[in-house]
């Protein structure tokens, strides 16, 4: 690890200044720690801002809003998400260990970095994400956790996270602020597909700091659910992962959420799967239907084509529990 000067932000506007001096945020430390040790992040500032006032979960006009610096298992338990949006619930419930969600903020949390382990390792391995025209080592190398959904030539690395795939189903907003003031961004246009410049994780402009997250409560998001496949059953990321909501009367699904994890570049919202539920009578054929069209576009690379299939079953299964809460 390089040495880094350590400074702790007393208010937002501390933070910003320290920002603009090119240093990095230190919420929970879960991420940014870990690689820095790694050599992947070598930061010569860090600003803490674990002692700022953005802690707050509360309703506001039937939006729920979330502090950037709330720690993940006080999300997961506070009974407003739970009863309000239980996909995000469940999602932060199946992340990480304890004692990460302990110490993670959620604002860090939706910032984390890959788990591609040519970008986590580097050398002898080439990584564009790491090191911008080596070239990628997973499109010909082990691609069993790699993404299907969002790639390009330059990266196929898989977002890693659950909470933002939760988020993305229900139209969640990150609150920004920056130089310039506040703004709202829509969560689905936080992250960036790797396109060119797989280098650049995120929209967020490097002088900006994610203050809340606003999540609007729609009916479906009451009647939801988070769906993980992993290879073991705690403290493991995603093979694969649904977010889903339905709004159903009768047997007619009048609004359908579907996002999908552990298989695309960033958190992925599949419109595909929706159109095909809503509007429609519900059935589990009809959620098998829209579990296949979830991966119409998938583009497969040696080790991973299993999470088509896999993935397909993981959206029917998701929709047919979120049938029993609508």
């Amino acid at each position: 690890m390089q040495p880094f000067s350590y400074m702790r932000a007393g208010t937002v506007d501390d933070a910003l200044a320290a920002l603009s001096q090119d240093a990095r945020i230190l919420a929970g430390g879960t991420t940014l720690y870990d690689l820095m040790k790694l050599g992947v992040e070598a930061p010569q500032r860090v600003v803490d801002i674990a002692r700022l006032p953005l802690r707050d979960i509360r309703l506001e006009d039937n939006v729920l809003v979330l502090g950037a610096g709330v720690r993940m298992s006080a999300a997961a338990e506070h009974p407003d998400v739970g009863s309000s949006a239980p996909a995000l619930s469940e999602a932060l419930w199946r992340a990480a260990s304890q004692q990460l969600r302990n110490m993670a903020a959620l604002g860090g949390n939706l910032l984390q970095r890959t788990r591609c382990s040519y970008f986590r390792h580097g050398a002898p391995y080439a990584c564009n994400k790491r090191e911008p025209g080596s070239g990628c080592a997973a499109q010909d190398g082990l691609s069993r956790h790699h993404a299907l959904l969002g790639g390009s030539e330059h990266c196929i690395a898989a977002y890693p996270g659950d909470f933002a795939v939760a988020l993305a189903a229900f139209d969640a907003e990150v609150e920004i602020t920056g130089p310039s003031g506040a703004r709202l961004m829509p969560l689905v246009d936080l992250h960036r597909e790797p396109g060119s410049e797989p280098q650049r994780d995120t929209n967020l402009r490097p002088t900006e700091l994610i203050t809340a997250i606003r999540v609007p409560l729609v009916r479906a998001a009451r009647a939801s659910t988070y769906h993980k496949i992993r290879d073991r059953e705690s403290y493991a990321f995603a093979l694969v992962s649904a977010a889903v909501g339905l709004e159903v009367e009768g047997s007619i699904v009048v609004d359908a959420r579907v996002a999908l994890g552990g298989v695309a570049t960033r958190p992925w919202r599949s419109r595909e799967a929706e159109q095909v539920l809503i509007g429609r009578s519900f059935s589990e054929g009809r959620a098998r239907e829209a579990g296949i069209a979830a991966f119409s576009s998938a583009r497969p690379t040696g080790h991973n084509a299993f999470k088509i299939e896999l993935g397909a079953r993981a959206v029917t299964d998701a929709l047919m529990i979120a049938s029993t809460r609508s």
